[in-house]
């Protein structure tokens, strides 16, 4: 169980820097850079809901939520790294 919390947190970590890294690059649309921001705060809301014992929505809705965070932000630096290297 501790070794579960302990890669749940290492995700959300990630989830967090990845996110931060996409929302504050500026030469992106607003709606691709808040995109990853927002399944990241529902991830955190449905995380919340355990603390009020309705535990469903944080098991259906945090982890790929989570992971859907992650893979967008990182497509989103992933193409403005290569905008950026092929115009230098």
């Amino acid at each position: 169980m501790l070794i579960a919390l302990a890669l749940l947190a290492v995700l959300f970590a990630l989830a967090l820097r990845y996110t931060i890294k996409a929302h504050l690059v500026p030469d992106i649309p607003r709606w691709r850079r808040v995109l990853p921001l927002a399944l990241l705060l529902t991830a955190a809301a449905a995380s919340l809901l355990r603390a009020v014992d309705i535990p469903e929505p944080a098991a259906l809705i945090a982890l790929p939520c989570n992971i859907a965070a992650i893979a967008l932000a990182q497509r989103e630096l992933r193409e403005h790294r290569a905008r950026t290297t092929t115009t230098d």
